[in-house]
């Protein structure tokens, strides 16, 4: 599948059981639930899906079952994010066997490599696959940019189309664009900058709560894309206290509580992750049950996908 990478991509998360397996029919419920809502495609084993935990045989099971799930009605994408430039391009060839349309590809794990590292590591993936590629850029929280210049070098491979820029900079999509026009298509990764990144030209965005509120999430990208600006801050300012549990080291266990309160998720979460507890978990569940209160009623935004 040719791979349009526009509009809203979750990033969804992983479901476990109460004894650590995969909870395929939990998975199901919230992946139907971001096709109703309108996604643009579904990216799996991100940060969201605790891809660091996944065995290489769960990762199979997750794209195939979830290749079966949206059977071609948008594109299924698999992170990759390996120790070594061998690991991610075997991750690679494994995500073509088993279905995959595309890869989002973080820089090597663990070492910070240089900036020639980093390049010669993406041109390496990117000669070894035919898929399309999304660099995920997030200096923040894995310490290695991939600058514009790399970018530069970057893009004489056909196959490397899109980045999810998470440098939390709302400058850089206007870099990005003024640098490379439409040969490079530019999503957000921050959840708490969703609307402006829109706004300022972006082309999709990588959601982490849309997996407990998908329709929320698209109604927002495709209004504001729409030019209906004032619909679309009108749900964004109410999303925005919910959207925060996006910026936090215990992200995973913030979007899974809050798929539990919407009935589309687990809070299961695979060690040593832990579930919420005591007054933090209190916390954000008094943020999930007033925005639940308050939930606005969605104009048809439909009508414009």
């Amino acid at each position: 599948m040719r791979i349009e990478w526009k509009g809203v991509m979750p990033a969804v998360t992983t479901k476990f059981t109460q004894d650590d397996k995969l909870d395929l029919d939990m998975f199901g419920v919230n992946i139907n639930a971001q096709l109703e809502a309108g996604v643009n495609g579904i990216i799996l084993g991100g940060t969201l899906g605790e891809a660091s935990t996944l065995t290489d045989d769960e990762k199979r099971i997750l794209v195939e079952t979830t290749v079966d799930l949206v059977k071609g009605s948008v594109p299924v994408i698999i992170n990759i994010a390996e120790q070594t430039t061998k690991g991610a391009i075997e991750a690679a060839h494994r995500a073509k066997k088993h279905g995959a349309d595309g890869l989002m590809v973080l820089p090597p794990m663990r070492y910070k490599s240089t900036d020639r590292e980093t390049v010669t590591y993406y041109s390496e993936v990117a000669k070894n696959t035919d898929l399309p590629i999304m660099v995920y850029n997030n200096p923040v929280d894995y310490g290695i940019e991939v600058t514009h210049d790399m970018f530069e070098e970057l893009l004489k491979f056909d196959n490397i189309q899109a980045v999810k820029d998470s440098t939390r900079d709302i400058s850089n999509i206007t870099r990005f664009r003024s640098r490379f026009g439409s040969r490079l298509n530019v999503f957000t990764g921050v959840d708490t900058l969703g609307m402006e990144s829109v706004v300022m030209g972006a082309d999709g965005w990588v959601a982490g709560l849309v997996c407990a509120f998908p329709a929320e999430t698209v109604a927002v990208y495709e209004l504001a894309k729409a030019g209906r600006i004032q619909e679309a801050l009108a749900i964004y300012r109410w999303f925005l206290p919910i959207l925060e549990l996006d910026i936090s080291p215990q992200l995973v266990q913030n979007i899974k509580l809050a798929e539990v309160t919407t009935g589309i998720g687990t809070e299961q979460v695979r060690a040593p992750r832990l579930p919420l507890q005591g007054e933090e978990r209190k916390r954000v569940l008094q943020i999930l049950e007033s925005g639940l209160k308050s939930r606005p009623q969605l104009p048809d935004y439909k009508v414009l996908i």
